[in-house]
């Protein structure tokens, strides 16, 4: 990675025209071959870039950037500030914490934080429609679909509306219920589910890592 903080303008021509005037910036020139012209706000959003796959051509005081659409950004350089370049080598992606997957994962393993004496039958239980989350067995009988989620809306409460109607023509199954469980409900899912008879658990994903961590412990 290259990075250049200049005293520069650009001018991008394409599908329309754009105009940054004179002034500091940091032009970032990444391995992949695009190139970005960032100020000191806007987070991460650049305030104009290339994307790959474009070229770069360097002559004395003038960038200029082209893609195979004929577009062109060409950046005048009025003073070099700063110019270094980086070896960052392979980056080992982004790991999630709490995603629906862990939080799923949790629950399969302390189903009791759902209802008391729940048992899992099974995870990712396949219907014709899609997987439900966790398959479980009520302890007075009958069977209860969970949908988890991060977030609940009122689309996760229509999807597992989905799941409990088809779920509940297999006699093997039947009755079965609905349980829809998330960190955050909004009060609108809440009271769709509550409609449509579907219980709401709202769940604590740090206690239940908690959880997880105590059944490890030999002391």
């Amino acid at each position: 990675m290259r990075l250049v903080i200049a005293r520069c303008q650009v001018d991008y021509a394409g599908r329309l025209t754009a105009h940054l005037p004179m002034a500091p910036r940091l032009l970032l020139v990444k391995a992949d071959g695009s190139v970005s012209i960032h100020a000191d706000d806007r987070a991460y959003k650049p305030l104009n870039w290339m994307s790959p796959p474009c070229w770069l051509e360097e002559q004395p005081g003038v960038w200029t950037v082209r893609n195979k659409s004929d577009e062109s950004l060409v950046i005048t350089i009025d003073e070099v500030l700063h110019d270094s370049s980086h070896e960052l080598g392979l980056d080992p992606g982004l790991v999630k914490d709490g995603v629906e997957a862990h939080l799923q994962e949790l629950l399969a393993a302390h189903p009791d934080t759902l209802g008391s004496g729940l048992t899992v039958i099974r995870r990712e239980y396949p219907t014709p429609i899609g997987p439900v989350d966790l398959l479980c067995r009520h302890p007075d009988g009958g069977t209860v679909a969970v949908e988890v989620k991060r977030r609940g809306d009122i689309d996760g409460v229509e999807q597992l509306t989905r799941y409990l109607e088809l779920l509940g023509r297999d006699q093997l199954l039947a009755p079965v219920t609905g349980i829809f469980a998330a960190q955050q409900i909004r009060p609108q899912a809440r009271t769709l589910a509550q409609d449509r008879g579907i219980r709401c658990v709202t769940v604590d994903y740090d206690t239940l890592r908690g959880a997880q961590r105590s059944d490890l412990l030999l002391f």
